[in-house]
């Protein structure tokens, strides 16, 4: 028992002593919990819409300003034109295309029962079913309170799944789960790998020799790059094997978009390596970030669930733009012009961290 009284006492003393490891341990998981109590959450508000009115009726406006009134749904845009809508839930700019027919309040009128078309994104997984369920309860409580006293709702809300009609779980989550993988790849490996250079001494005897610092953080960094490649071509292949998710768009497009991708996150592994001194650090630094970014991405809860200012915080993390890309091109068969605005984050992203990695790596290897 002595024994091991003072190797946990050592123990206790090195954690005291490490101030990175100590605000690991205690400050870490409380910003983990302010953060993503806020982000892991399935209520969703304002959801932007796409609205095609052709009836342009008293009682198809109230349908729409019911709907926007609700507090889940945002009217982000309206015309009498299915393209427009295809075109806003291909570019992912709205969640759901709400149609109403031509006939709409002549048929409420006359006949009782009037027909509405929802086409939901099924792209986003859960969001969409969620989504569905609010606006059919919006709907139904319309009917309703345009009559009482019928015994059902005299609203058919017909539902169309866009890109995933069965609003199958695994196509939705594959795709995201690569990202994941990509991820942990890219930025654990590489955290890992310099620092343990430091351990061992050798970064020390490698400054000293001819090799710059550009050719030693090339030389580190390549072979993981090419490996989170490689393990997206996996991914890709049992995706397709055993779950049989669907391709629909460009896989070059894609293996370019996570070209990028892991520039941001290799770079960001870079960036740890320079501010912690062993492994344990860099493993604990890269899970708090890494967990962070996952939650805050979309990829396990949608973004649209989250409060207001995690949306907005959320616009900074890597994670959810390189999964919103990988979804669209694999689920929607996006095109350059569909995920231009989150490449062109990516890419921004890549100059900016890899600048501030290179940077930090400079100062504390002098």
């Amino acid at each position: 028992m002595r024994r091991i009284a003072f190797l946990a006492q050592a123990e206790i003393l090195h954690i005291v002593r490490d101030r990175v490891l100590l605000a690991q341990v205690l400050v870490a998981p409380i910003i983990q919990l302010l953060i993503l109590s806020n982000a892991a959450t399935f209520e969703i508000r304002d959801t932007p819409i796409y609205v095609v009115d052709f009836d342009r009726t008293t009682a198809s406006r109230a349908v729409v300003d019911r709907l926007g009134a609700s507090g889940h749904f945002t009217v982000a845009g309206a015309a009498p034109s299915l393209d427009r809508a295809d075109e806003a839930l291909l570019a992912g700019t709205v969640t759901m295309a709400v149609v109403i027919p031509h006939d709409f309040e002549e048929s409420l009128v006359k006949v009782g029962v009037a027909s509405v078309e929802l086409s939901v994104n099924g792209e986003k997984g859960s969001a969409a079913g969620i989504v569905q369920a609010y606006a059919t309860q919006v709907l139904a409580d319309y009917a309703q309170a345009r009559s009482p006293t019928a015994p059902s709702p005299r609203i058919d809300v017909r539902v169309r799944g866009r890109y995933n009609p069965t609003l199958d779980y695994r196509d939705y989550m594959v795709p995201g789960i690569l990202v994941a993988l990509v991820t942990m790849v890219g930025t654990l490996l590489a955290a890992q790998n310099i620092a343990r250079e430091k351990e061992l001494g050798t970064l020390e005897q490698l400054n000293v020799t001819p090799i710059t610092r550009g050719e030693f953080i090339v030389a580190k960094l390549l072979p993981f790059w090419v490996l989170g490649l490689l393990d997206l071509s996996l991914g890709l292949i049992v995706g397709r094997l055993v779950f049989d998710i669907p391709m629909r768009g460009s896989l070059l497009l894609l293996f370019g978009a996570a070209a990028v991708y892991l520039v941001v996150a290799l770079a960001i592994g870079l960036w740890i390596s320079a501010l912690v001194e062993t492994q344990q650090q860099a493993m604990f630094v890269t899970f708090f970030i890494v967990i962070i970014y996952l939650l805050m991405s979309g990829l396990f809860t949608p973004v649209d669930s989250m409060a207001p200012w995690a949306q907005v915080a959320s616009q900074i993390n890597p994670v959810r733009h390189f999964v919103t890309i990988s979804r669209a091109v694999l689920m929607k068969g996006a095109g350059p012009a569909e995920i231009a605005r989150p490449l062109l984050i990516l890419a921004a992203s890549a100059v900016v961290v890899l600048s501030v990695a290179v940077r930090q790596y400079r100062k504390r290897t002098v």
